[in-house]
């Protein structure tokens, strides 16, 4: 058997946050062991407005979204392990903001955050490979042959970038709680009984994770950009900015198909995803695999929010 669901997350520190039918669910395991989880009642852009629910469209406003929730997520699981550091005393500046902004900090930041997190992605990404590939103009190739090469520069600095990040002991952690995720996903998927048990036996990759997402938009983007004219380096740089909406879209619309379809086709597209998570993901522990299911269970709804946890917010 096997169960129709889009349950999906993240992994953040120390912990999973799972995107069910009832909300959004994040399940941290804190330094004395406990397991604090937040809910959040969320309904998705796309249910909000049917503009945003055309396909494509779709695309870009969910990737958005998810930036958003990604960054409100990763500060909550943050905040959980600030009062173990050494507090500090607030500086004038901090105080002002605060002053003068009151409870629109929080937004600020992650709006902050969000906007800092797109110029990052758009200029490793997008803007350098552009530059890089403009170095082979000279050997006068037509504009797909430019494309192409920029789009495999692309493609290096976007593996490399994650080769090298899980390198760092902080991340592999994360990457521990991110095949956490998949195998719960997994698990729940097969109707299993979720118990680390059960679900340590599935998975680690999974179809309709966001490295797929990211890898496929480095392909995607090569086709995209080849109907583009190989003009100055400022008007391609704005043209691939432009263009990214239509990219993310694009690529939004080809996981969902590939989620649903068993076809042969399906599977050789995710295949390249799915070898790529064998860099963004690790074996998780049982531990990690109890925190996943937690997040699961409650973004689901089959733990009630009132179930053996005080520690359970709205």
């Amino acid at each position: 058997m096997s169960r129709k669901t889009s349950v999906g997350g993240q992994a953040v520190i120390e912990g999973v946050m799972m995107r069910g039918t009832k909300g959004i669910a994040t399940a941290v395991r804190t330094s004395d062991g406990d397991i604090n989880v937040k809910f959040e009642a969320v309904v998705p852009y796309s249910k909000k407005n049917k503009f945003f629910s055309i396909p494509i469209i779709r695309g870009f406003v969910s990737l958005i979204e998810s930036l958003v929730i990604g960054i409100k997520t990763l500060n909550y699981s943050a905040s959980l392990f600030e009062g173990e550091e050494e507090e500090e005393e607030p500086s004038k500046f901090e105080k002002w903001i605060e002053r003068v902004l009151g409870d629109k900090v929080n937004d600020l930041i992650i709006g902050f955050s969000l906007i800092v997190s797109l110029i990052f992605a758009i200029t490793i990404f997008f803007i350098i490979p552009t530059f890089a590939a403009n170095l082979f103009f000279k050997l006068k190739l037509n504009n797909i042959a430019l494309n192409f090469i920029e789009g495999v520069i692309r493609v290096i600095i976007f593996i490399a970038y994650i080769y090298l990040i899980g390198k760092m002991s902080d991340i592999n952690r994360v990457f521990q709680y991110h095949g956490a995720e998949h195998k719960t996903v997994f698990c729940y998927e097969n109707e299993d009984e979720l118990t680390p048990e059960n679900a340590s036996k599935y998975s680690r990759f999974h179809p309709r994770c966001g490295t797929n997402f990211l890898f496929l938009v480095m392909i995607v983007s090569i086709i995209v950009f080849s109907f583009t004219k190989w003009s100055s380096l400022p008007e391609r740089i704005l043209s691939r900015v432009l263009l990214l909406p239509v990219v993310s879209g694009v690529t939004y619309e080809i996981i969902r198909w590939m989620g649903k379809s068993k076809s042969s086709i399906s599977h050789i597209f995710a295949y390249p995803g799915l070898m790529l998570q064998k860099l963004t993901t690790r074996e998780p522990d049982y531990s990690q695999l109890e925190v996943a299911i937690k997040a699961l269970k409650v973004a689901e709804g089959i733990e009630q929010e009132d179930e053996e946890g005080e520690n359970i917010e709205e």
